[in-house]
């Protein structure tokens, strides 16, 4: 995968391979235990729930493990590519293109950071093996931001409050639109 600036059906299938695999790649951006600096952009994030550990990522990612509960979090940010003209519910669908069977659960807007994002439920299918997603979707000052549980089905309801309470934190730093003058 290149280092730059990967598109929303990229980073997903990386993050669907390392759910499935618990691998991990390349360097991605700084991350303190609370925000994640990609450079252009910075975001904070509520706490990474107990019992799981940071992966190795590519481009403006971070993900996050939990082996033992069969769960991975992942975060992706990308700003100037297609963040203002794109309707949250297509990046979000975006986001599974590759997959199949899936099954919108619930699909909600909610506020989040001081604007409104796209929040679902899903379940589907990657190369015939079920997972179900929690995603959220935000466009704020030119960029785009997915945040997103995948969990073994069985697993989904234990890990999707602690994922929720990470998501509950989220905020922007810094975008390259709010630095302009």
């Amino acid at each position: 995968m290149a280092r730059s600036s990967p598109n929303s059906v990229a980073v997903f299938a990386l993050f669907a391979f390392l759910a499935a695999s618990g691998a991990a790649c390349g360097g991605g951006p700084a991350f303190d235990g609370h925000v994640i600096d990609a450079g252009d952009y910075a975001f904070r994030v509520g706490d990474v729930p107990p019992g799981y550990r940071q992966l190795e990522t590519e481009g403006g990612a971070v993900a996050f493990r939990d082996d033992a509960g069969g769960s991975t979090i992942a975060v992706s940010g990308r700003c100037g590519q297609d963040g203002d003209d794109v309707p949250l519910a297509s990046l979000t669908q975006h986001l599974f293109i590759q997959f199949t069977e899936r099954v919108i659960e619930s699909q909600d807007v909610v506020p989040m950071d001081g604007r409104e994002a796209l929040h679902t439920v899903l379940a589907a299918k990657l190369d015939g093996v079920s997972k179900r997603f929690d995603v959220w979707v935000l466009k704020k000052d030119g960029c785009v931001f997915d945040l997103y549980l995948i969990a073994e089905p069985s697993r989904f309801e234990g890990a999707a409050g602690p994922f929720r309470a990470f998501v509950s934190g989220f905020a922007t730093v810094r975008t390259p639109a709010a630095k302009a003058p």
